[in-house]
């Protein structure tokens, strides 16, 4: 596992933080190692008489990971080589190209350490959502709520990994009213490609509920319904013609130049072409 420490940035923190939160840490899971992270993991290696210096170091992680349980079948959700080179042979792409796409794109990982689809719940989204369904989200907006419903996005009540769930789950429950849980699975981003629930029908899916199955299923899902995407969002053309900001501009927005998204596909798909 790569080393980390405080001020890295990296997807490897975002396991580290779910490790610590699933050992008892109560901590905002991220990719960003912060003074948070840092008091967390200087416990855990007081508390396992490690060096206690913060840094997630090939010691530190072999106790991290000897203590972390995870699901037996787990593994078998994870993206094979097979489902990428089926997915270029269905849209014919090159597989570099589809290789590239999957490792800048995706989130590294679709699933959580409990086992379900990763996802970050958006609750701007959900105010516009209970909106399209004649329900007005001001009659809900308070300060119990204000966590999971609010008018304009900020990124201040994220939680991360598992507390996504929390978060959801918490939405859902403000009515039994049947369409807060449609509303509240759309409000939500899912699996590895981060596809939002709101997609559902326009990708072919019945509804919500049966997406939602789909992404609880493996990342070869996530894989399907990123495709189902690409093709309906007119992305696909600039895959196979390798136009890397076209592509980046349709799929991450205008302001992909910011986070250099083209730069970091055009190179990804150098190293797959190489190999």
């Amino acid at each position: 596992m790569k080393l980390l420490k405080y001020y890295t940035k990296a997807p490897e923190v975002l396991t580290l933080c779910e490790i610590l939160y699933k050992l008892g840490y109560d901590l905002k899971i991220t990719d960003s190692f912060t003074l948070e992270v840092d008091a967390a993991v200087k416990d855990f290696q007081q508390k396992n008489s490690l060096v206690v210096d913060g840094i997630v170091g090939v010691k530190t992680w072999a106790v991290l990971l000897e203590k972390d349980e995870r699901p037996e079948s787990q593994t078998q959700k994870f993206l094979q080589e097979a489902d990428l080179i089926h997915f270029a042979d269905e849209y014919s792409l090159e597989l570099a190209a589809v290789k590239a796409v999957n490792e800048i794109e995706s989130s590294g990982k679709g699933f959580l350490i409990n086992n379900k689809p990763k996802i970050l719940f958006e609750g701007h989204v959900f105010w516009n959502e209970l909106k399209k369904r004649g329900i007005d989200p001001n009659s809900y907006y308070n300060s119990e709520s204000r966590n999971v419903l609010y008018p304009k996005w900020t990124r201040a009540y994220y939680e991360g990994g598992v507390k996504e769930y929390d978060r959801l789950n918490e939405a859902i429950s403000l009515d039994t009213n049947p369409e807060f849980k449609e509303a509240a699975l759309s409000s939500a981003s899912w699996g590895s490609f981060q596809i939002m629930g709101y997609h559902a029908k326009s990708l072919g899916y019945t509804d919500v509920d049966e997406f939602v199955s789909k992404m609880e299923m493996n990342e070869a899902e996530h894989l399907k319904a990123f495709g189902k995407f690409l093709e309906k969002n007119g992305c696909l053309v600039h895959l196979r013609s390798k136009n890397w900001a076209g592509f980046a501009k349709l799929y991450n927005g205008a302001g992909y130049k910011e986070n250099k998204y083209d730069e970091k596909l055009a190179k990804a798909y150098a190293k797959y072409s190489y190999n």
